[in-house]
This record gives C-alpha cells, sequence and structure tokens, in this order.
C-alpha cells in the first residue's frame, strides 16, 4: 500500500542524511585519531564523554528547539535504557576502535554499513516494518556498492571480526531504540547511551589502571578527542532524531551513504584519484535514492512503546 510521505517521516530522512555525513567524516577521522592516540579503549572513552558531555549542554540550553529530557514512564523503558547504554554506548565501540586501529578505514565503513542487512532482518521480526521490493532492490544495490567501492570481501582477519560484531551489537540497539524511542524523546535516549556508556568505559579503563591514559593526554591527542567527541554527538543527535521519526529500515539505508564521503575523503588524502571509484559509487547514491523513493511508498508499522 502507498501512502505520501509525512512530515515527519520525511524530516527523520533528512536528519538520516546529516548523520550520514557525519558518519562518513568521522570514519575517516577517527581512523587516524585511535592511532595518534595509541590505546583504543582509552581513546574511545575520551571521545564519549566529550560527546556525552557536548549532548548534554545542548539539553541544557536547547529547550527552545525542542531539546529535551523525558522521564521513562515504565520498567521497560528504564531496562531499554539501560540496554542501550551498555549494548550500544560501551562494549561496541571498545570492539569497534579495537579493529579499526588495525584495519582500513574503507574496510571499517564496509563492515559499518552492513548494519543495514541486520537491521532489515531485526525490524521485520521484532518490529513489524515492512519492506517492499523497492526495499530489497535498494538494500542490494547499497551491499554491493559497498563491496565494489572496498575492492572485494578479501583479506578479512580479527580486526574485522570485531568491527562486525560491533555492529551486530549496534543493530539490536537500533531495534532497542527504535520501541523506546515510541515513549521518550530521541535526546533521553541519546544521552542515556552516551552518558551511561561512558561511565561502563571509564569504569573498565580503571580497572585496567589505565586511567594515567585520559589525565595525561598530549595537546594532539586532545585535539582529536575534542574533534571527534563533537562529530559523534553529532550523529547520535541526529541519529536517534531521524529514527524516532522514520521507519528503521528506512534511515539505516539513507546511513549508509556515508561511504562514499569516506571514500572520497580517503581519495584526497591519499592522492587516489577517484575515477575508478566513481561507478560503485553510482550504484551507491542509486541504492540511496531507492532507499528514499521506498520509504515514501511504504506505510510505517505502528511501534509499541517498550
Amino acid at each position: 500500500m502507498t501512502t505520501p510521505m509525512s512530515t515527519t517521516r520525511r524530516t527523520g530522512i533528512v536528519l538520516a542524511l546529516g548523520t550520514a555525513a557525519i558518519s562518513g567524516v568521522a570514519v575517516f577521522l577517527n581512523a587516524d585519531a585511535v592511532r595518534a592516540f595509541g590505546d583504543a579503549t582509552a581513546y574511545t572513552t575520551a571521545k564519549n564523554l566529550v560527546a556525552a558531555v557536548v549532548l548534554l549542554a545542548v539539553v541544557g540550553t536547547g529547550s527552545r528547539t525542542g531539546a529535551r529530557l523525558t522521564r521513562p514512564r515504565s520498567r521497560g523503558q528504564w531496562a531499554g535504557l539501560t540496554a542501550i547504554g551498555v549494548v550500544g554506548g560501551s562494549v561496541p565501540f571498545v570492539l569497534f576502535f579495537e579493529g579499526l586501529s588495525r584495519a582500513t578505514s574503507a574496510q571499517a565503513a564496509f563492515l559499518h554499513k552492513t548494519l543495514l542487512v541486520w537491521v532489515a532482518v531485526m525490524a521485520v521480526l521484532f518490529l513489524g516494518e515492512r519492506l517492499s521490493v523497492l526495499h530489497y532492490l535498494a538494500i542490494g544495490l547499497l551491499v554491493v556498492g559497498q563491496i565494489g567501492l572496498i575492492g572485494g570481501l578479501g583479506g578479512f582477519g580479527r580486526p574485522e571480526l570485531m568491527i562486525l560484531a560491533a555492529t551486530l551489537l549496534w543493530s539490536v540497539e537500533v531495534v532497542v531504540a527504535k520501541r523506546i524511542l515510541a515513549g521518550v524523546s530521541s535526546w533521553t535516549v541519546g544521552v542515556a547511551r552516551m552518558g551511561l556508556g561512558s561511565v561502563v568505559l571509564l569504569v573498565w579503563v580503571a580497572v585496567r589502571g589505565d586511567l594515567g591514559l585520559l589525565t595525561g593526554m598530549t595537546g594532539e591527542q586532545a585535539g582529536w578527542v575534542l574533534l571527534t567527541g563533537v562529530l559523534l554527538a553529532g550523529y547520535v543527535g541526529t541519529w536517534f532524531g531521524a529514527l524516532k521519526r522514520a521507519p528503521a529500515v528506512d534511515v539505516t539505508a539513507v546511513l549508509v551513504l556515508a561511504a562514499p564521503v569516506t571514500a572520497a575523503l580517503n581519495a584526497v588524502a591519499d592522492g587516489v584519484p577517484l575515477g575508478p571509484q566513481l561507478d560503485w559509487l553510482a550504484v551507491l547514491v542509486a541504492g540511496g535514492a531507492l532507499a528514499v523513493w521506498a520509504s515514501q511508498r511504504t506505510r510505517p508499522a505502528p511501534v509499541v512503546a517498550a
């Protein structure tokens, strides 16, 4: 059944496009930042703390723009927010950046964007979202374009498996967040994710005896942390805003468009001509456009609040 895209849903897609742009830049920068910091877990903790502080600052000064926290009204919502903080805001970050410190940003970008496949499966099973033929075609184009962009699937080892494990955890987070967002604000979910996740990461760093890595950062390390932390706050703010307003499959499909951004930045930084990749980039853009079109032609399933 087809239906015109509502204003709320359109806003969600636009926010997802913003998330994709931020993600494309962040994946590119994080590959260098985590290596400059030296310790992936300490870097992740510091960066996430910055993101949590930025989100809280926005909430504290952004009441006029709707940036506000809402109190959970059920045990299910409290449990969901706790799960998001742990499953989304701490463990997968450690896995992702430990893997990223040893893998290329192109491989990391591909594996992170397989989030679409896992979310599509779980959204159908657990959220009741409906996928049309257009959705399947869009997903196919996006996956094929990503594989072509990185030159195939060879050369994957332990670092890539860590990134894949993080992506699977984040896909679970998407499903949990989509249910929670039916009853609380997107800012509540974002602050819970980064705030609670940062606390868990801090405890882990303290247990390892590495708090000195956070208190003894060099100027260069602090600069990387501030830059990528602000980007992460932007990613979280736009991502959960998009997820609240549009179906999980649609916003996750749009997120794949981060890959061309990362590819373009890699080409500029490494001095590699972008020409040989243009065909695959065109496939990705076509897949993203088709995903947006598909989102206009399907009626989203109602999500019951947790």
